[in-house]
């Protein structure tokens, strides 16, 4: 594995002579944010050694070397999730090879359902902690070069990163929750009982992804941000049919908020 992250960080380095610190993963229906970088390089992940293809509708599947706020950085424009049928491996990969690139901050967004009763459609929440119900990204041989065999989870996502996008939100009276987000597999949408059973174990929000990224950038000493946009309700009595399509509908509708978040944050670093 290490000889492949080497060999695609390698390529992307003679590719766009960037050094990027801070890394981006933009999740369903948040691909907009590429529209306030300042875009040097755009290269589809087909054309990228050792990469997956993204197969989501909402997941344009471009990485992203530009600036935000006159700083540099990288940006996936759609991840690789474990329900599409890749390997954790996989999926996590591109979090590896940002690593090498240069990154030691990854910014991360989602689409996630509430299960927090105080929650609506089209707010905000920033993660301060996680539980993960998908298979840990770090099963199997370690590699020291990465990280320790046992890295430490007790601060997965940077407090100082969540105060000051918390302060950003409230300066723009955006409507922000702070909470803990549960990592399952998918692709299924929750049925009644299993949002109950999330909520019971202390979870605010449920969604597909972001959990594997932050475990692998913990991992490697990278600290972590990530933000939900509750596109959904899992809460009694507020539980509705819901297709993909809504998501990446309330998802898009959210996004300026979102974004207007992130681009201060990262002005901020």
């Amino acid at each position: 594995m290490l000889k492949k992250i080497k060999e695609t960080a390698d390529f992307l380095k003679s590719n766009t002579n960037f050094n990027p610190k801070i890394g981006i993963i933009l999740g369903t229906g948040l691909g907009k944010l590429v529209q306030d970088i300042d875009i040097k390089h755009s290269i589809s992940y087909e054309d990228i050694p050792n990469f997956s293809k993204s197969t989501v509708e909402g997941h344009s599947g471009k990485l992203i070397f530009g600036f935000i706020a006159k700083k540099e950085v990288v940006v996936m424009q759609g991840r690789f999730h474990f329900y599409e049928g890749y390997d954790m491996q996989d999926v996590v990969f591109p979090v590896r090879v940002m690593k090498f690139l240069g990154i030691d901050k990854l910014l991360v967004s989602n689409a996630s359902g509430g299960i927090n009763p105080d929650y609506e459609i089209g707010d905000l929440m920033i993660l301060n902690d996680h539980i993960n119900l998908i298979p840990n990204p770090l099963i199997g041989k370690n590699l020291e070069e990465l990280g320790p065999r046992f890295p430490d989870m007790s601060e997965p996502y940077s407090p100082k990163m969540l105060e000051t996008a918390h302060s950003i939100a409230n300066k723009h009276n955006i409507r922000t929750h702070i909470g803990t987000y549960v990592g399952v597999t998918g692709p299924t949408l929750e049925t009644p009982a299993e949002y109950s059973y999330f909520r019971i174990i202390g979870g605010d929000t449920v969604g597909m992804s972001t959990v594997p990224e932050v475990i692998i950038a913990r991992h490697m000493n990278i600290d972590c941000f990530a933000i939900s946009v509750i596109t959904d309700l899992g809460v009694p009595g507020k539980i509705q049919k819901i297709t993909h399509q809504d998501v990446q509908n309330v998802a898009e509708i959210a996004e300026p908020k979102l974004t207007l978040i992130i681009k201060e944050l990262i002005s901020s670093l």
